[in-house]
């Protein structure tokens, strides 16, 4: 398989990563398709590519033929089989349980075509927990974009003990076509290479507010201000998620046994309030 194979790209989660991955591909001109089991998501994800994309050729961004080219090869299902029938290439951008991957992934392998590849969008969780729920395991790997996936360059591609260098380079050739830079991880490592470095930060960030050192507020605005980060970490939780801050320490807790990794006070306080950030309209700062 060659990235000239690739035509058609299924992207798996309408939420704020996949809706926006889906977009990513459609401009960079493969018929998508979307899917989600939640009908109120797709419904939002269309509304935002139906506004987004004018917004960028009122801007000057896009031309009107390359919007309305986008918007043309985007289609939102909530069928499964319809999304990944015929794709080259599926993406998987749900949220980040496990059980709920390795059931998404089983159900790919039967529903995708044998020369699809498999590739999940998770931050943290390797692909070698995911492979050997398919019979395909060469052609699973991760090809992890950062948020906002519009905006931001990165994509880290991780090259599993059971991912073929054949499925690498194609997702590293794809990750250019779509015109990202990608790293491409030749072994795994929980965190990969970005947010282990991100995690150390909010690591340390969450103690100093778990221990009332300062206000998470005041954090935030000693590390845009005297590091120079465009955001604070708990800014970025917000931006993010705060329930998959939560999910991963959990996920984390339940592989390692360690209580070290268990979700710190301050996240789950707001994980049972359901103040998760952006999405909800609260988190550690208010969003109208």
């Amino acid at each position: 398989m060659k990235l000239e194979d690739i035509k058609t790209i299924c992207v798996v989660g309408a939420g704020n990563m996949g809706h926006q991955i889906a977009l990513c591909c459609a401009l960079a001109g493969y018929n998508v398709a979307c899917t989600d089991i939640s009908q109120d998501m797709l419904d939002k994800a269309e509304v935002f590519a139906k506004s987004y994309l004018p917004e960028r050729v009122s801007k000057g961004k896009l031309t009107q033929e390359q919007a309305d080219n986008a918007l043309a090869k985007l289609k939102f299902t909530a069928s499964l089989e319809e999304a990944a029938g015929k794709a080259d290439y599926v993406i998987e951008a749900a949220v980040e349980k496990m059980d709920i991957k390795r059931k998404l992934f089983t159900d790919l392998d039967r529903i995708a075509p044998p020369q699809a590849i498999l590739a999940t969008n998770s931050s943290y969780i390797v692909s070698s927990k995911i492979a050997d729920a398919t019979e395909r395991p060469d052609k699973v790997c991760n090809m992890h974009f950062f948020n906002p996936a519009l905006v931001m360059k990165l994509v880290e591609v991780v090259q599993g003990p059971h991912t073929s260098a054949e499925t690498a380079q194609i997702t590293m050739d794809l990750t250019a076509k779509l015109g990202k830079i990608g790293v491409w991880l030749k072994k795994e490592i929980y965190g990969f290479l970005v947010n282990r470095i991100l995690s150390a930060l909010a690591q340390e960030a969450i103690f100093l507010a778990d221990m009332g050192i300062a206000t998470p507020q005041e954090i935030d605005l000693a590390v845009t201000n005297a590091l120079g980060h465009p955001l604070g970490p708990f800014r970025l939780m917000d931006l993010t998620g705060i329930d998959l801050s939560y999910y991963i320490s959990m996920e984390r807790f339940q592989a390692t046994g360690d209580p070290a990794d268990r979700p710190s006070p301050i996240i789950v306080e707001k994980y049972i309030k359901k103040e998760w950030g952006r999405k909800t309209g609260k988190g550690f700062y208010e969003y109208s």
